[in-house]
């Protein structure tokens, strides 16, 4: 059994112990645990998902007729049918002084937004996209930065029953056309630039070559970042944000749409094709996010939450989805060690941050920059740090509670794009094991299997989900008879979602993520996680970073290892040595990797995810589509034709 680091205190004064004590009430039981309180919600699933749509108080002008159409079609379930109600109104229920949103950017003073405030924006913004034509069904798109324009524009789209998609200014004008093209967008909202790491960035090249090759756009609106006084520069015509907003909107009235009508548009990294267009529904995004941020992180009206994410990320979706709640939202547009790396830390504890969201990339960044955030700030009112995007480390785990806080809610979470939320989530009522993270997220009937298609415990085996949840894809954008979508995750296992990650359950329901399923290493037919070898190469002091991938060989596969070293450290035959003998020691024989490289550049997707399948591709010697999903597409150069593979 993994080491516990942290036990809850007051488990009674948490949402989720009075929600089932709420279930034991309605339904005569005598649950006694999350793990007991977790198999009634899967095993009775309709009425689990009743108690959620009544707990959430969802705002609606319809109630539904039934909870579920066609429990037993994967995908095909229609949800709540009947309901209509509308995403925006839900999450401005809230009509009151307390803060909304704090934005904080580079080279820009902190704003901040009342919950009165943000509600008269979206009126004024709405009422303006209403009166350029805009109405239900109607795609807008935001090409923008994580600030409070981004919520208000997301949020006047789906008041109108438009759909809304968005990407981050990072991305190229291919990967940003990539996914824009596919939907035909009527509007528009773009930054015209931004900073970064004390950096200016000017996007007037970039925006010019996407508004020409969109001629389904009507109307572009431009937030004024970097406080351009002219108009110059940008070919095409637009209207600066402010100047869009209407001075006297009529009264905001928010179109009413079924449980199941599309609100989102999210893409797949699309690494080796045109990203997938994932179409999210209004009722299933807001059910899913409400259940994850009230029960499992324990949110309140009284919390400032926080994400490290980008509008690229599904995240960011997740995080604006805690206005429902009455909470505040903090967002960030920046670099994160910029001026310093503690910078957020910093902002944490002047703002008096109760959860702190952010990648494993981070954590593990702030560890190996030999920041310790508590000898500088004691983050009083911190009471939960989650960590998504990959596997957060052993490592990683100690240095959260011996060096930023130890008496904290350390969640590891993990799902995805694909279903806008989670599998496996935090939890108030569960400790802390070091490496674990604490529980399958309630509703979500998780297991692993084997390769026969058995469930198994405490063995490793594919993340699959045997029963229908309300946040999954309603369709894939233009995608006739749903066939990509069920290529996507029903090709695997028949009726089963096949998520394509690599899990160890525990007796006790906690989890370990092992990496990408199909990144998976399997030398000589014993099936190792790539996480494995990470968790060890990363205790290495003179190595700044890493990627396994596995190559095909001579009827088998090896193991290959890249190493990029901490600057002025060599990389030699004495490093090589140390890092096989440590894996070897710490893990097995097995998982010692056959062939060691040096690289200049580990390459990452923008979401901060290595690319390790991509890099396999190529070692393999096979082509490439789609490099616009990545941060440093270029380091993918390094991996092209390397001698050492040729033998």
């Amino acid at each position: 059994m993994a080491k516990i680091l942290w036990k809850p205190k007051n488990i009674q004064k948490t949402h989720m112990f009075n929600f089932m004590n709420y279930i034991n009430r309605s339904y005569g039981l005598q649950l006694n645990s999350y793990q007991e309180l977790h198999q009634w919600s899967i095993k009775n699933i309709p009425d689990f998902w009743k108690e959620i749509w009544a707990q959430s108080k969802i705002i609606h002008s319809n109630k539904y007729n039934n909870i579920i159409n066609d429990m037993q079609k994967m995908p095909g379930a229609k949800w709540f049918p009947g309901a209509r109600l509308n995403f925006a109104e839900n999450l401005l229920r809230f009509r009151n002084n307390n803060i909304a949103i704090y934005a904080i950017a580079e080279n820009i003073p902190m704003r901040t937004l009342t919950y009165n405030e943000l509600f008269l924006e979206v009126e004024a913004l709405a009422h303006s996209l209403k009166s350029c034509g805009l109405k239900k069904g109607d795609r807008v798109v935001g090409f923008i930065s994580n600030t409070p324009e981004a919520v208000v524009a997301m949020l006047a789209t789906s008041a109108l029953g438009a759909i809304w998609s968005s990407a981050s200014p990072d991305f190229g004008v291919k990967g940003a056309l990539d996914r824009f093209k596919q939907i035909d967008p009527k509007i528009v909202f773009a930054s015209n630039g931004y900073h970064y790491n004390g950096k200016k960035f000017d996007l007037t090249e970039k925006l010019n070559s996407i508004i020409e090759e969109l001629p389904s756009i009507n109307q572009t609106v431009i937030i004024n970042q970097l406080k351009i006084k002219k108009k110059e520069g940008l070919s095409f015509d637009f209207v600066y944000y402010d100047d869009f907003l209407c001075s006297s909107p009529s009264r905001l009235q928010f179109e009413q749409v079924p449980f199941n009508y599309p609100l989102y548009i999210m893409y797949s990294s699309g690494t080796t094709g045109l990203p997938k267009s994932i179409v999210h529904s209004a009722g299933g995004t807001f059910i899913q996010h409400w259940k994850e941020l009230y029960l499992h992180c324990n949110i309140t009206k009284k919390d400032t939450i926080f994400y490290f994410t980008t509008c690229g990320w599904m995240m960011w979706n997740w995080l604006v989805s805690a206005l429902s709640i009455g909470s505040s939202i903090m967002l960030f547009d920046g670099a994160p060690f910029f001026p310093n790396n503690k910078f957020l830390w910093k902002i944490a504890d002047q703002l008096g941050v109760n959860v702190f969201g952010t990648s494993a990339k981070y954590i593990d960044s702030c560890q190996k920059s030999g920041l310790i955030p508590n000898k500088f700030y004691k983050l009083p009112k911190l009471k939960t740090i989650l960590s998504t995007g990959s596997p957060l480390s052993n490592e990683n785990f100690k240095y959260v509670y011996e060096n930023i806080k130890s008496d904290v809610l350390l969640g590891s979470i993990s799902g995805g794009t694909d279903i806008i939320s989670c599998f496996a989530l935090a939890n108030p009522i569960l400790p802390v094991q070091e490496g674990e993270l604490q529980s399958r997220g309630l509703g979500m009937d998780v297991h692993a299997l084997n390769e026969n298609g058995e469930k198994v415990i405490d063995q490793k085996g594919e993340l699959v989900c045997s029963s229908v949840f309300p946040s999954m894809p309603i369709y894939f954008w233009d995608d006739k008879n749903n066939k990509k979508y069920k290529n996507a995750y029903f090709n695997v296992f028949k009726n089963v979602w096949h998520h394509g990650d690599y899990i160890r359950i525990s007796k006790s329901g906690s989890l370990k993520i092992f990496g990408r399923s199909d990144a998976t290493l399997n030398p000589g037919g014993v099936r190792i996680g790539t996480s494995e070898i990470y968790n060890v190469v990363e205790k290495v002091d003179e190595i700044s970073d890493s990627l396994v991938v596995g190559q095909s060989w001579n009827g088998d596969q090896r193991i290959l290892l890249f190493l990029k070293m901490e600057k002025d450290q060599p990389f030699n035959e004495t490093i090589v040595k140390k890092v096989k003998n440590l894996i070897k020691t710490e893990c097995s024989p097995r998982h010692v990797p056959e062939i060691v490289i040096e690289t200049e550049e580990i390459p990452y997707t923008i979401n901060g995810k290595k690319v390790e399948i991509t890099v396999k591709r190529i070692i393999e010697g096979m082509s490439i589509n789609n490099t616009e999903s990545l941060q440093n597409p270029k380091a993918l150069i390094h991996y092209e034709d390397l001698p050492e593979l040729k033998y």
